[in-house]
């Protein structure tokens, strides 16, 4: 049996705090808010997990009123995610996820992301796809105020 979920989060851009994009850090000016790390992607995924087993999102997992998650990295919130989904007996077929930024230019770091997510979702890189876009200067993220990512994730019921 297969299944699908989505994800898509949004954060705003912050002075002084590091960017942290799909579990890596990337050289920027600035970093964004966020009551975890703030790793829109990481963030993102997570969802698109959650959303594939039914379980709601990180939201009702991680509440940002509980300060146990503050600065939390979102990398353990995502092995927290797979966890899940590996005890309902599923294993990744793929990912997809696009990061929409005007700035900085992903492109130099897709490759990290990729193997980095992929180690947290304990897959092949070849299963996961990162690929990023900017939004022609319209909206927030074309006036670099923030950074969106969506993903979709497909899992099937694991053979063992």
């Amino acid at each position: 049996m297969f299944r699908v979920g989505q994800g898509f989060d949004v954060h705003e851009f912050a002075e002084g705090r590091p960017l942290i994009l799909g579990g890596i850090h990337v050289p920027h000016d600035r970093g964004l808010i966020g009551h975890s790390d703030a790793d829109v992607l990481l963030h993102t995924v997570a969802d698109a997990c959650l959303g594939a087993i039914g379980e709601g999102d990180i939201g009702r997992h991680f509440p940002d009123t509980d300060m146990a998650n503050k600065d939390l990295d979102s990398a353990r919130l995502l092995t927290y995610v797979w966890q899940l989904v590996k005890e309902r007996g599923y294993k990744l077929v793929n990912a997809d996820c696009t990061i929409m930024a005007q700035k900085p230019k992903m492109a130099p770091y897709i490759e990290q992301i990729r193997a980095r997510i992929a180690e947290l979702l304990e897959a092949d890189k070849d299963q996961i796809n990162v690929k990023a876009t900017t939004t022609e200067r319209l909206g927030f993220v074309g006036r670099e105020e923030g950074i969106a990512a969506q993903a979709v994730v497909l899992i099937a019921k694991s053979d063992e």
